[in-house]
């Protein structure tokens, strides 16, 4: 069913890139998930760029905090993994979309503390639109009826 809206998507242009949502327990490494391991939802990788990008429009913060607030702003559904997490990082600093700096953490441990950058706040608008408009494309094919009667 979900490769089959990811091509009908694909086809109407919203969506330009491979399918990764899966239902069960993937063959590769999860990126972000959900908690309840009995209905793991692995998550697109973009997605977590977007939410380590919006929890540092908060202010500066280590990966274990980017973790922790992610978890909580979700109500505890999704989960950062550190596998997931600090390649996250380091790729969104190659884009100069944060940038880090040591320092030191809450129980004077030395960690590096990421900060958004003027670019990455620009990309976070972007992103931010583009999966406003990936969800009203979703809702629009799972939802059809509820669409119309809005109308």
């Amino acid at each position: 069913m979900f490769r089959a809206l990811h091509q009908f998507l694909v086809s109407m242009g919203a969506v330009s890139f491979p399918l990764d949502i899966l239902w069960e327990a993937a063959i590769f490494s999860p990126r972000m998930s959900t908690k309840e391991d009995r209905r793991r939802i692995e998550l697109l990788q973009g997605t977590l760029d977007l939410l380590v990008l919006r929890t540092l429009v908060r202010g500066p913060a280590h990966g274990y905090a980017i973790a922790k607030a992610i978890e909580f702003n979700s109500d505890e559904v999704l989960q950062v993994e550190q596998g997931s997490l600090y390649p996250a990082l380091h790729r969104l600093i190659k884009r100069r979309w944060i940038s880090a700096e040591v320092g030191a953490s809450e129980n004077n441990r030395r960690a590096k503390f990421y900060r958004l950058t003027p670019k990455g706040r620009k990309q976070l608008t972007l992103e931010t639109n583009k999966w406003d408009q990936l969800a009203r494309a979703i809702a629009r094919i799972l939802r059809p009826a509820q669409q119309e009667s809005d109308s």
